[in-house]
């Protein structure tokens, strides 16, 4: 290992926003709509208004401890030095579940959109073929790979905004109406099936938070850092509610579609022909990539502090590669734990990142909560109210989605921090042996 090679300070703004972006897949709108309007009985558009308030206090949880300890590990990092070491490291061991689970979600959503395409090639040759190019870019640097996901998110993007003005174009020329104002409220204010599609729809928010693993790449990370993570969960909240608002205005009652889970398809092939159909499917295709390309990079980082912390072994987890300061062995690792996606369904991995990403979001406000403990000011409102309320509703809407959980993803979960105990346990001496602490002054840069 090259003793002076160190990540560099390669990302900007733009960079880390289309980081984050790629890994929440803007795309993920089209795949959940279907499911959704049906939950939440014709009423996407407010769920998703309920669940970007609700996410919006998690990250700005996120921006105050951010600017606190500016270096890759996130949640790991944060809990590790506000709570407990031991804490600290078994919430990064369950938060790294779903860094770990996305790329193989991406792997078998290509597989499907591809073997649709192209029944005539095995599924295996897609989900090897995605995650060795994924591997390979990854592998040359994090700017290369941020540049990459700003041209996949820009046409992400420019898809979804056609998609838009054919609903619009459909709407003013058939018998629909834009939903107006009163009818985004459920009739009777019935809010108990608008909370169900909101807690479904958390997911659509999954990756804002990984940007964070970034800290010691990105330029002035305490003020580039916490900005790109509001402007992530503005842009998606903005992008999501737009999308379903025209979506949900041409087709109120989603039950006159032939397939509610491919919903979204289904309404491209009737608004724009079988020719927008095949850029709709290219840009899941690029969605899907890009989400990939994002979720190793942030895993890869998140193991690399955890190595470099000597948490898991540093000479294997700890090294970055002397020309391109990239952990070529935790890229390689992510890569070859997601072939797991050859074995594994999209309930199993989707399980995974549910308890990975809630764990993650309950910690980072429990974490801001205890600060606030620790520094609060007497006589000072503005403090409470940024410190102690907004983490604690943050925390309890967290809560709620806890609650919305199936047993089996629940015991996955325990069983995997199970494994993380018994680790440490033993990496500890039985939890003898303190693990080692970071100076973050020498990281600030």
């Amino acid at each position: 290992m090259s003793k002076t090679a160190q990540l560099q300070r390669n990302l900007k703004l733009i960079h880390v926003v289309a980081i984050g972006i790629a890994y929440m897949s803007p795309f993920a709108v089209f795949d959940t709509f279907g499911i959704a309007s049906d939950v939440s009985s014709g009423h996407v558009p407010m769920a998703y208004i309920i669940v970007f308030i609700a996410i919006l206090f998690t990250a700005l949880s996120y921006g105050k401890l951010v600017k606190k300890y500016p270096t890759a590990g996130s949640v790991y990092t944060y809990t590790k030095n506000t709570i407990n070491p031991y804490v600290g490291i078994i919430v990064g061991w369950v938060t790294f579940i779903a860094y770990l689970a996305l790329p193989m979600i991406n792997s078998l959503l290509a597989k499907i959109y591809l073997s649709t395409g192209v029944p005539g090639v095995p599924g295996w040759v897609w989900i090897v073929g995605l995650i060795t190019i994924i591997s390979i870019l990854n592998t040359f640097g994090v700017k290369i790979a941020a540049s990459i996901n700003v041209l996949l998110v820009v046409f992400q993007f420019l898809m979804g905004a056609i998609f838009i003005y054919l609903n619009v174009r459909a709407i003013v020329e058939g018998p629909k109406h834009f939903i107006s104002l009163n009818e985004l409220f459920p009739a009777n204010m019935e809010f108990s099936g608008v909370f169900a599609g909101a807690a479904l729809l958390a997911l659509s928010f999954i990756g804002f938070d990984a940007i964070t693993t970034l800290s010691e790449e990105t330029m002035k990370p305490k003020k580039t850092i916490p900005k790109a993570i509001l402007l992530v969960a503005s842009i998606g909240g903005v992008f999501f509610f737009s999308v379903t608002y025209f979506m949900q205005s041409l087709f109120p009652d989603v039950s006159v579609l032939q397939n509610i889970e491919g919903a979204s398809p289904e309404i491209a092939s009737i608004i724009g022909g079988n020719l927008f159909l095949s850029f709709f499917l290219a840009g899941a295709l690029f969605s899907v990539f890009a989400s990939g390309l994002a979720a190793q990079l942030s895993a890869s980082r998140l193991l690399y502090a955890l190595g470099r912390d000597e948490v898991i072994p540093k000479r294997f987890f700890g090294y970055l590669h002397p020309k391109f300061n990239s952990p070529i062995p935790n890229i390689l690792l992510v890569g070859l734990l997601a072939l797991s996606a050859l074995f594994l369904d999209l309930r199993t991995a989707t399980s995974l990142i549910n308890v990975g990403a809630f764990t993650a979001f309950s910690f980072v406000n429990i974490c801001v909560i205890k600060n606030y403990f620790k520094y609060k000011k007497e006589g000072s409102l503005n403090f409470a109210l940024s410190n102690l309320i907004g983490p604690l509703i943050g925390l309890g809407f967290v809560l709620y989605l806890w609650s919305n959980l199936d047993w089996y993803s629940i015991i996955i979960g325990l069983i995997w921090a199970l494994l993380g105990v018994l680790y440490l346990g033993v990496s500890t001496g039985l939890f003898k042996k303190e693990p080692p602490q970071i100076e973050f002054d020498e990281l600030e840069g």
